[in-house]
């Protein structure tokens, strides 16, 4: 447990503690934010045309090389 010599020292320890609070509840805020971006249908749209045309690429060059 850390010993304090001053109210000072207390006071700075509180506002670093509330400004790491004030952080972490801000990137808290974000990831949801991303969450919800990663989960809406035109992400997975773009995911599924993306696998259609590499699966797609595949299949016309096994046709070329037979």
């Amino acid at each position: 447990m850390k010993q304090y010599q001053s109210f000072e020292d207390i006071e700075t320890d509180l506002k670093r503690l509330s400004l790491e609070r004030k952080i972490a509840l801000e990137e808290m805020k974000l990831l949801k934010s991303e969450f919800q971006d990663n989960l809406k249908p035109s992400n997975w749209f773009s995911s599924v045309l993306s696998i259609a045309g590499k699966y797609g690429l595949y299949a016309l060059l096994k046709k070329f090389l037979r």
